[in-house]
């Protein structure tokens, strides 16, 4: 019966927050601790090497329906993670703990991204397929992805889109995607210009929103599950503007999901024309 074996090689790796780990190269036991990496693992062909994800890691549904779930992005279950013993731990300094994901890297390789525009994504998305052993396929994602967003802005560019947007991503209070954030990035190169100055993700009082006279409102379908009742509540704060509900993974997921953005975002550019 013949047998196949691993050879494994100490490799060296920095991540977006400029730590430096060592893994035994390629790993073989990942636990992904963001939902759009958790994507992007599996769309490079991770299938078998990933096997622990977040309980809101949902894509793609039938491989991540059975893999261990480590609990959520910011309440991970320690002891879980310890049992499984991975040789990488995949996270993002936004979305995860740091007090958790110090813990870990006490006793584990975890490499962390840090994304708040389109070439931070890009250059998250190579390094993961280096780490991981998949550079050839990852190189293909950021050239479909490149591709797709040079077509995006040379539209708004032709179409003349121009129309300035506030984003809404919570209610009570209400929050709003602010400047230095990866949904202001995308925003831009579709040619919509953030009407909120802030930086991240700041709390707007019903006055505030009414002075920024938006023309456009994005309402997003995540963090907060904004729907078409709340367009209404808006309108009344905003009778001139136009108010439209948005997926929020087409604009904040920042893994190989940026692929399925781009065609999502040229139908939005159409119905601004």
């Amino acid at each position: 019966m013949e047998t196949f074996t691993f050879t494994f090689m100490r490799q060296t790796y920095i991540d977006q927050l400029s730590t430096k780990i060592t893994i035994d190269f390629p790993p073989k036991r990942i636990i992904s601790l963001v939902p759009s990496q958790t994507e992007l693992l599996f769309d490079l062909g991770l299938n078998t090497e990933v096997i622990g994800v977040t309980k809101f890691c949902v894509h793609p549904a039938e491989k991540v329906d059975s893999k261990y779930k480590i609990g959520g992005t910011k309440k991970l279950n320690i002891d879980l993670i310890r049992s499984l013993n991975p040789d990488l731990i995949i996270g993002n300094k936004e979305e995860n703990n740091r007090e958790e994901i110090e813990v870990l890297q006490k006793e584990f390789p975890v490499w962390m991204s840090d994304i708040s525009n389109l070439q931070e994504a890009l250059n998250m998305i190579n390094a993961i397929g280096e780490i991981v052993d998949r550079a050839p396929e990852a190189s293909y994602l950021i050239h479909l992805i490149n591709a797709g967003f040079k077509d995006l802005q040379q539209l708004a560019v032709e179409n003349g889109i121009n129309s300035n947007v506030l984003y809404m991503i919570w209610k009570k209070p209400y929050m709003a995607a602010g400047r230095d954030t990866f949904i202001d990035d995308v925003m831009r190169k579709i040619g919509l210009d953030n009407v909120v100055s802030a930086s991240r993700y700041p709390i707007l009082e019903e006055n505030t929103i009414q002075v920024l006279q938006p023309k456009l409102v994005f309402l997003s379908s995540e963090p907060y599950p904004f729907a078409e009742r709340h367009m209404e509540e808006l309108s009344k704060l905003l009778p001139g503007a136009q108010i439209k509900t948005v997926d929020g993974e087409m604009f904040s997921w920042y893994g190989s999901r940026l692929v399925k953005a781009v065609g999502y975002l040229f139908q939005l550019q159409k119905s601004l024309v």
